[in-house]
């Protein structure tokens, strides 16, 4: 992967904003704060990294060759979490649901992000196409 200057002092990777990425699905009902929400995205990207280097090792250097993009996005409640999950396992897509241990912020157990991917841009985007931004 090569970087390059843009002209305005930062430096972009070629290939961002390829076919692949991956979508970190926060839950906004539970009001996390920023470090916290920073924490569960963590623990979900190294998580789905992990499945993939595992299962689809092809999949995982396209999406390192793309630039690794990561969107992240909200979720109104757990309820729309649950389903994204169970559409992204329907379409064949690496899903991670990340349970917070309950030491900090949030009650033990409360599912908190789900990462989906890495995977194909489109087939990720008919999952959570209609989210918006976190």
């Amino acid at each position: 992967m090569a970087a390059m200057g843009n002209g305005t002092g930062e430096t972009s990777v070629m290939g961002e904003g390829g076919e692949f990425k991956m979508i970190l699905v926060v839950r906004n009902d539970l009001k996390m704060g920023k470090g916290k929400v920073a924490a569960q995205c963590s623990h979900a990207a190294v998580s789905a990294y992990k499945q993939v280097q595992r299962r689809n090792p092809s999949l995982l250097k396209q999406w390192e060759f793309s630039g690794q993009p990561k969107v992240v996005v909200k979720a109104p409640d757990e309820e729309t979490l649950i389903d994204l999950l169970g559409h992204a396992k329907e379409v064949g897509l690496p899903v991670s649901l990340i349970q917070d241990a309950g030491r900090t912020q949030i009650a033990p157990g409360s599912r908190t992000v789900l990462g989906i991917g890495p995977g194909p841009a489109d087939l990720i985007d008919r999952v959570t196409g209609d989210l918006k931004l976190y």
